[in-house]
């Protein structure tokens, strides 16, 4: 059974607080679009009054900070294999929802309200850093009612526990003192006894699709033996100090077109690279139509920091690795660029699948779009 709230004033004695039944449950919709930390877990809410393919309405979506979806409905008058079936239909619509179709939503609400338009933007608003790569990975579904039979109790702790269906109510009590008006919440199952299913073979289309050309390169010049103003200068990327580090940017091929972050910083160049990654006593680079050895080059970095280490007996490849490429536009680093919702990866490089970051790093740089074919890999 779910817990039940009671509510006392205290002053000189104990007063218990009248529960009153919800006047609208309209308004509790409000309610929880106007602060949806009253459901008591962070979501971003991406739709209100959605319209699913089947003809139906949602009436509340959500997404927390895993890119999980949660479909909110309210119990309303419904009766319970009418709501309960209603919240599952709803289930079988929400776990189809591409990363293109989450985003479409949530852009048609916003601007409804005049709200952030750019998920990515919003996202970071709401939970300090940008969205996962895949986006309704799972979703949870949950009703909302002032209070519930026992057959809708029965029902929903059956599909929960015995079946690991993600379905929960969420009750809220209502209380009137004195001319004010209080909400109280409980849950009827704890959500740890709530099993959310793994991403399984509906994961596809979670992603932005990839135009196969654009990459993300973290270049992390805080060490102070890398220098941003060589790489700015003559015409490179690199990473290194340790195998995790230089794996990533070592898979950089020839022709990828780079879009390069420094951390805490912001965005600072894009590129196409021209050559393949060599460790720094092996690496060239084109300066005026000549080809040079880096090493002979009048550098602000020392990289054979990197190098030195790689003498000990440790076995792994601690040297610095270095890519070429060619600046198509490279700012200095005190004229970065980064706005909230810009994509950030811990990677040395990744596939740069953020279309936000794309466009509005293109658009600041006055470079074209990405080009390239869509694909999900």
């Amino acid at each position: 059974m779910p817990l039940e709230f009671g509510l006392w004033r205290v002053d000189d004695k104990p007063v218990r607080v009248t529960t009153r039944p919800m006047p609208l449950e309209s308004r509790l919709e409000e309610l929880i679009e106007a602060d949806p930390g009253i459901l008591g877990r962070p979501l971003l809410l991406i739709g209100r009054q959605v319209q699913t393919r089947y003809g139906k309405v949602v009436d509340l979506l959500g997404m927390d900070a895993e890119g999980c979806l949660h479909v909110l409905e309210l119990k309303r008058d419904r009766t319970p294999r009418d709501v309960v079936a209603q919240v599952l239909d709803y289930g079988s619509w929400v776990q189809e929802l591409t990363n293109e179709q989450v985003r479409e939503t949530y852009t048609t609400y916003a601007r409804e309200r005049g709200l952030v338009e750019e998920l990515d933007e919003a996202f970071a608003l709401r939970f300090g850093s940008s969205p996962p790569e895949a986006l309704n990975g799972t979703h949870t579904l949950t009703i909302i009612a002032s209070e519930i039979d026992a057959a809708t109790e029965r029902i929903v702790t059956y599909l929960a526990s015995g079946y690991q269906v993600p379905v929960n109510v969420l009750f809220f009590r209502y209380f009137e003192d004195e001319g004010r008006s209080y909400l109280a919440r409980t849950w009827l199952m704890d959500e740890a006894e709530v099993v959310v299913p793994p991403v399984g073979a509906k994961g596809r289309g979670k992603k932005e699709p990839w135009n196969g050309t654009d990459w993300y390169v973290s270049f992390g010049d805080e060490l102070g033996h890398r220098s941003w103003d060589d790489a700015l200068l003559y015409g490179f990327v690199s990473a290194g100090g340790g195998d995790w580090f230089s794996r990533t940017i070592r898979s950089l091929p020839v022709g990828a077109r780079v879009f390069t972050h420094i951390p805490k910083v912001g965005y600072v160049g894009v590129g196409t690279v021209s050559g393949e990654p060599r460790p720094f006593e092996e690496a060239v680079l084109t300066l005026d139509g000549e080809v040079q050895q880096m090493a002979d080059l009048a550098l602000q970095g020392n990289y054979r920091f990197a190098a030195r280490a790689a003498e000990s007996n440790d076995e792994e490849d601690r040297r610095e690795w270095i890519v070429p490429v060619d600046w198509e536009h490279a700012v200095p680093r005190e004229s970065a660029l980064w706005r909230t919702g810009f994509f950030a990866n811990q990677n040395s490089a990744c596939k740069l699948r953020a279309r936000f970051t794309i466009d509005e790093v293109s658009r600041h740089f006055g470079i074209g779009d990405g080009a390239g074919t869509l694909e999900e890999g």
